[in-house]
């Protein structure tokens, strides 16, 4: 079922994803230890999504095509818009992050770490303002829930009681 070009990817995770990239690349992302059984059983669980999304490849990301201005000025505006709708939001959730960083990653909008050090993606800024201010809050009640267990969803929807719609936003495609 892997073409010329695709890739497998082992890592320390625990499951098993399957990612397919600009045309119809798969990427397959193992755990470190999986055997060639377990990726050829799930690949064959996976053989008709696989099928028909190459049949169909996913529309261009306008992420990719930016140019070095572009990306400048999604940063300055990251920096300077972030940093408030965090504070804003940090209120409500009853946490404070210790730092606030913007970087330029691409597969992930936010990350949090065990310090509260806080991460954002510029292309956030690509996004609707109330699909970034989800993001935020998600990450800030990371702070105090480290997983994405009941308490933690059960923290969003209590300052932020319309977060589904919200986080679906982000599965949309961006406006250029």
């Amino acid at each position: 079922m892997l073409c010329p070009g695709d890739v497998i990817l082992r890592s320390d995770r625990r499951s098993f994803c399957a990612e397919i990239g600009p045309g119809g690349k798969l990427t397959l992302r193992v755990p470190r230890q999986a055997t060639q059984r377990e990726i050829d059983a799930f690949l064959a669980s996976k053989a008709a999504w696989i099928a028909r999304h190459r049949a169909s490849p996913p529309p261009a990301d306008p992420r990719e095509n930016l140019s070095e201005a572009q990306i400048a000025e999604l940063r300055a505006s990251a920096q300077q818009e972030i940093p408030q709708i965090v504070c804003k939001w940090a209120e409500l959730v009853g946490e404070t992050p210790d730092s606030i960083r913007i970087t330029a990653a691409k597969r992930r909008f936010g990350s949090c770490s065990g310090r509260a050090n806080l991460c954002f993606s510029l292309f956030l800024m690509l996004w609707p303002r109330e699909a970034v201010e989800y993001v935020a809050v998600h990450e800030l009640c990371h702070i105090r829930h480290k997983n994405h267990g009941a308490q933690f969803y059960r923290a969003i929807e209590a300052v932020m009681p319309d977060w589904r719609r919200r986080a679906a936003l982000l599965k949309e495609l961006p406006n250029e």
